[in-house]
């Protein structure tokens, strides 16, 4: 099989056990409507559009982290040894990212839906919202798939995630805030769009660089 291929089959395997482990779905749905009760509690009903998205994107980045965490902690030595005898090592880095990608949205959804049920939401421009979703979560799952892999590599998992992730993702972070100010309507910003190929080139760099070196790590 070709790169695609493959990338298709793992992408499949992933969601097939996905499936039949609903426990981590449950657990991230549970995650995410538990922290926006906490902070309903907090901050009442009536909050300002900047804490709104803040706490938004607070949520949704602690929620990325334990969902991405698994991606190769839960795979055996000996399964990744039989993958290293089958498939190339782009097509696995590349499955684990669309993969995570598709699954970080459904977080950012999820946490959309709860937080517009539960508290008022603020947001004027929801195409541009949906959209910074879907870069935010493609840049979450590109860094967080990688240090996932080194973490695995190194058998800590919880520590190297905290560690290394965060650092990786302040750029995306804090681009993603100022354009969450422009869809709230706070900031007005007829060249917005510099920013959203700002964030758009900060993920494909990242990949790039993802790409690079994961064979590298992989033959570790």
């Amino acid at each position: 099989m070709n790169i695609l291929q493959q990338t298709w089959a793992l992408i499949k395997k992933d969601a097939r056990i996905e499936w039949r482990k609903r426990q981590a779905i449950g657990g991230i749905l549970l995650y995410v409507l538990s922290t926006t009760f906490v902070v309903y509690s907090i901050v009442g009903e009536k909050t300002s559009g900047v804490v709104w998205a803040a706490l938004y994107w607070i949520i949704v980045l602690f929620a990325s982290v334990n969902a991405v965490a698994k991606s190769f902690v839960q795979e055996n030595q000996e399964r990744q040894l039989y993958y290293y005898s089958l498939l190339q090592p782009t097509a696995l880095i590349l499955s684990k990212i669309f993969y995570n990608t598709l699954l970080l949205f459904v977080v950012c959804l999820l946490s959309y839906g709860s937080f517009s049920l539960i508290m008022d939401n603020p947001i004027r421009f929801q195409g541009l919202f949906f959209l910074l979703m879907f870069l935010g979560s493609l840049g979450f799952s590109i860094a967080f798939s990688f240090v996932a892999a080194i973490a695995a590599k190194a058998q800590q998992a919880a520590t190297l995630m905290a560690i290394l992730s965060f650092p990786i993702v302040i750029p995306i972070l804090m681009t993603l805030l100022r354009l969450s100010k422009i869809a709230l309507g706070l900031m007005t910003d007829t060249m917005y769009y510099k920013d959203i190929f700002i964030l758009l080139a900060i993920d494909l760099i990242l990949g790039s660089i993802v790409l690079l070196l994961f064979p590298f790590l992989w033959r570790d």
